[in-house]
């Protein structure tokens, strides 16, 4: 970490210089992102986690930038090519880019055409060429240079030879590369052509058989599109800026005047651009916009992976799941409140009538005997004919029955994981399990699983895995600590996600409780297995203990705070718990007394904030949800049904909502709203429940296009509009005359996201 650094990172993220050495140096300590946060606001000036990640990553690159500038200078210095003027520049540099257009010219390379022309002894008539002197004859300097036993056998190889030298010049000239650079990145036509032959084929990617845009207004989900496309062989992809502008800009560079030698000079200029430089700027261009497009792409998944976390939570209730299906019948399993195990069996309600008697009877029973306060259906095969008849067997309006997104749960329940929890269970019991606990704590079961097999990204096979994982990891990790993990009931792939601790640590907690039985206090953390002060430090404040010997054990309040707490309950004659219990008091409070060279207002108005509702779940409150009764499949579905749904993914060319029929429909940007939408992320949100209008339905490729438009707060806001719980408001099957919503062409099928919609 160098001052240059802090400056640099500083100017770019328009922060203060403190702020960002600060954080810095926090982490050097070995904070993580959650810790500082929220318990060092006084050191980084209130920065929040996207800041505090932006200073992190923007390190790492510089870091990278580094060792790169370093290694250049060590080859150089070994080849003896280094000069002053070339370090200074090389020292300066600000980008890779910059960097190997300074060292490109001295990189060792296979033997190339200029070579070859070196070789034969050009360089000399390459140099004269290149003055461009008026009186120069080419044709006249080439005939010293004709030898048949050197290959060069007339004065045209001759020349050739010598516009290769040039040709390579100009390709390796940094200059010259940065204003081509400046052209791609400002002019590049992204093109996409199908492969002949490959027509039929490749139909996925019909809207790119004859594909072009500005690349700089390409959004990053056809990037992908058509990235993938040319990496399965079905199309081929150029990035590539007017031909003519950029010959003029090498011309104007390089050419002097109308001589002869000029006139080999731009042939070997159109050579070099169209055969060296072009191909390596357009390399990099792909590149680039690779990198722009994984990036909005993975911020995309962050989101949605962030929203489908933090989904309000039912809460410790004992929970029926059942994990749908038709023949092979309904798997059933009885949770307690913490999501044990207590009972499971499979029942038929759809293989005949005495087998849907059975069943009705059977889970009526269930309810019974281990008092079920909630049903989980999940939402794959048969769910939407579960649900409905579970809902028509009469039972205690007290009895919640849900629809729970099952995504992974199969990938769940055949891993070790699920193996280790449940020896001696099979998978379709294991996945029962899971869907049960989703409705309970979607948090807490979501994080057993890669957060790629949930399904809320946006070709996330397509991205830099590196990167993904990085940032999805970053997502869980905020969460898991945003919300707290109660230390003596969390499994231990949560506990990983805690600040400080990890995968050893979190099975070292474990084996603890197991060993011990619960944890009574913070402070007993400290006696597990290697887990250190400094662990103790960045994990204990999310650790929660309800019911332990210190109030504040289950509370935010870091135990580094826990001395303020109780100076504050002396001063106001009091026990920390009536602090807690009587907003009277708290009331009372000064602030600013307690203020001290490591504490600031801030942690102290988080201290006080946390006393009022120790342990506060960030999350929403539960709100029960039901699909449109009647409406199960694609074929129940006409235009101009108005229908209750929930969002399953948001893209950044629109959002996937579930409505019931077993196949998401689309709602294109241009119908979430009835304003403007640039961003989706800025108006729905996964998991959120919506409504929606059907405005096409496509029964042969089984695609529904639904609007969000004129609905109450559909107006662009980034709260994301109403949670419905009305009905469906059908449109009327019998009534032929039946006006249709007005539409526009590109939200339906016959749109240039359509590639995009089916590969997703």
């Amino acid at each position: 970490m160098s001052e240059q650094h802090i400056a640099l990172i500083a100017g770019e993220l328009q922060l203060a210089s403190p702020q960002v050495e600060a954080t810095l140096r926090l982490f050097e300590d070995g904070a993580t992102v959650p810790f500082i946060a929220r318990y060092r606001k006084e050191a980084t000036g209130s920065l929040d986690e996207t800041q505090i990640v932006a200073i992190r990553d923007r390190l790492i690159l510089l870091e990278a930038l580094d060792k790169r500038r370093d290694a250049i200078v060590k080859s150089l210095t070994e080849t003896g090519n280094i000069t002053e003027e070339l370090k200074e520049k090389i020292l300066g540099a600000d980008s890779l880019a910059v960097l190997e257009d300074l060292y490109l010219p001295y990189r060792p390379k296979r033997r190339t055409r200029a070579a070859i022309a070196r070789e034969k002894g050009l360089e000399p008539l390459a140099v004269a060429l290149f003055e461009q002197a008026p009186e120069l004859d080419p044709a006249m300097e080439a005939a010293a240079y004709i030898d048949p036993d050197k290959g060069l056998p007339g004065e045209e190889e001759v020349l050739a030879g010598a516009r290769d030298i040039i040709a390579e010049w100009v390709n390796e000239n940094a200059e010259t590369r940065s204003m081509l650079r400046s052209l791609f990145a400002r002019k590049g036509q992204l093109r996409a052509k199908i492969v002949a032959g490959k027509e039929a084929e490749g139909i996925q990617y019909r809207d790119y058989y004859e594909w072009e845009e500005p690349l700089l207004q390409a959004p990053s989900h056809r990037i992908l599109a058509v990235r993938r496309g040319e990496r399965e062989g079905f199309l081929t992809v150029h990035i590539l800026p007017p031909e003519e502008e950029a010959l003029a800009i090498l011309e104007s560079h390089c050419i002097k005047g109308d001589s002869k030698a000029s006139q080999q000079v731009r042939l070997a200029l159109q050579d070099g651009y169209r055969r060296l430089l072009a191909p390596s700027l357009e390399t990099e261009m792909k590149q680039e916009s690779k990198h722009r497009a994984d990036e909005e792409a993975i911020a995309i998944f962050a989101e949605n992976l962030r929203h489908l976390l933090m989904s309000a939570p039912l809460g410790s209730k004992n929970v029926m799941a059942i994990d749908p299906g038709f023949r092979t019948g309904c798997k059933v399993v009885c949770l307690d409140p913490q999501g044990k195990l207590l009972h499971h069996e499979t029942v038929y309600p759809h293989t005949g009538d005495a087998a849907s008697a059975k069943a009705g009877d059977r889970l009526q029973t269930l309810t019974r005997q281990f008092k079920t306060e909630a049903i989980a259906i999940g939402n794959g095969t048969a769910g939407r004919e579960t649900e409905a008849f579970v809902r028509s067997l009469g039972l205690s309006s007290d009895i919640q029955v849900v629809m729970v997104d099952e995504s992974g749960a199969s990938i769940y329940s055949a891993s070790t994981l699920a193996r280790e929890e449940f020896p001696d269970q099979d998978v379709t019991v294991r996945g029962s399990i899971s869907i049960g606990r989703r409705l309970m704590d979607p948090l807490a079961e979501l994080v057993k699983l890669d957060p790629k097999s949930i399904g809320v990204g946006q070709y996330q096979h397509d991205v830099d895995q590196g990167e993904l994982k990085k940032s999805l990891d970053d997502v869980v990790m905020s969460c898991v600590n945003a919300v707290g993990v109660e230390v003596n009931t969390a499994s231990a792939q949560l506990l990983t996600y805690v600040s400080g601790l990890g995968p050893q640590l979190a099975r070292n907690i474990l084996a603890y409780r197991n060993d011990n039985g619960p944890f009574s206090t913070r402070e007993e953390l400290k006696k597990v297995s290697r887990l250190g002060p400094k662990a103790f430090q960045q994990a204990a404040g999310f650790l929660r203990i309800r019911d332990g010997k210190n109030l504040l054990d289950a509370s935010a309040v870091h135990p580094e705070s826990y001395p303020i707490v109780e100076a504050m309950a002396r001063d106001l004659q009091c026990s920390v718990s009536d602090l807690m219990r009587e907003e009277s008091r708290r009331s009372r409070i000064e602030l600013s007394r307690y203020v001290s060279e490591t504490v600031g207002l801030p942690t102290l108005t988080d201290i006080l904030q946390e006393l009022g509702k120790p342990g506060r779940d960030p999350r929403q409150t539960f709100e029960p949800f039901s699909f449109a009764a009647g409406i199960e499949k694609i074929e129940d579905l006409l235009p101009g049904m108005r229908l209750p749904g929930i969002v399953t993914n948001v893209t950044a060319f629109g959002a996937f909502v579930d409505i019931g029929v077993h196949r998401d429909g689309m709602v294109h940007v241009s119908e979430l709203s009835d304003q403007f939408v640039k961003e989706p992320g800025r108006v729905v949100r996964v998991h959120q429940q919506v409504m929606v209008t059907v405005l096409e339905v496509d029964l042969e490729r089984k695609r529904i296009a639904l609007s969000m438009k004129g609905r109450p707060g559909a107006q662009g806001s980034e709260s994301g509009g109403e949670k419905s719980k009305a009905p469906a408001e059908q449109g009327r099957k019998t009534d032929k005359t039946a006006k249709k919503p007005p539409r526009k062409a590109q939200s339906g099928f016959n749109n240039p996201f359509e590639a995009a919609l089916k590969k997703l």
